[in-house]
């Protein structure tokens, strides 16, 4: 039986705070880097119109769009949406967390906490339902991404490979170039997974 999605109050106001928070914290950024609207667009490879929308807090951009922006102004996600930790601690709130991907059937990927940008740590927490896919086209040169399966199972597609994780299961896996996150079983998937996306050179290793 196919799972009915009910949008809560509580969804569509959770949606509503994080739209804020990014149109705020995109425009001081750009602002602070002395870029222009098109400027950013032709840095980031976010159409201008997008950029826009997302600054006037009428967009619900993809998880890639924010990253590629982010990118481009040398922050993180995590600067973006609110969560980046402070020094010496920061303690990020059940309900400060933001979540920024909806699946069709219910599922969430919400971004728990984060560092500051350019170098980016983030944790995440994904619950999938049957039938549901997230795709990536990929992040920075020597991305790795260490995920670890609670409940459900995994299929991890890199490229033209897929990998099957069960519950208990961990993985780390280089995710530079395509991705994609499938629940191909007939219970609900839950699994949390940290980013590492470092902007500085570094040394490539084999995994």
């Amino acid at each position: 039986m196919e799972k009915k999605v009910n949008i809560s109050t509580e969804t569509v106001a959770g949606v509503e705070r994080v739209s804020a928070t990014v149109s705020q914290n995109m425009k001081l950024f750009r602002r602070q880097n002395g870029l222009t609207l098109d400027e950013l667009s032709r840095k980031s490879g976010v159409s201008k119109g997008m950029l826009v929308e997302i600054e006037k807090g009428s967009a619900n951009p993809s998880i890639a769009t924010l990253c590629r922006a982010a990118t481009a102004l040398g922050v993180s996600v995590a600067d973006f949406v609110g969560v980046a930790s402070s020094v010496p601690v920061r303690i990020v709130l059940p309900e400060d967390a933001s979540t920024l991907w909806h699946g069709p059937k219910g599922g969430t990927a919400t971004l728990l906490v984060g560092t500051h940008g350019p170098d980016e740590i983030e944790l995440w927490r994904w619950t999938m339902f049957p039938g549901e896919i997230f795709e990536s086209p990929g992040h920075s040169p020597g991305t790795l991404e260490l995920l670890n399966v609670e409940i459900g199972e995994l299929t991890l597609r890199l490229d033209e490979s897929e990998h099957v994780l069960q519950a208990g299961s961990s993985v780390l896996a280089r995710t530079e170039d395509r991705h994609a996150y499938l629940n191909c079983g007939n219970s609900e998937l839950r699994f949390v997974m940290a980013v590492a996306e470092l902007q500085r050179p570094r040394v490539r290793t084999s995994l």
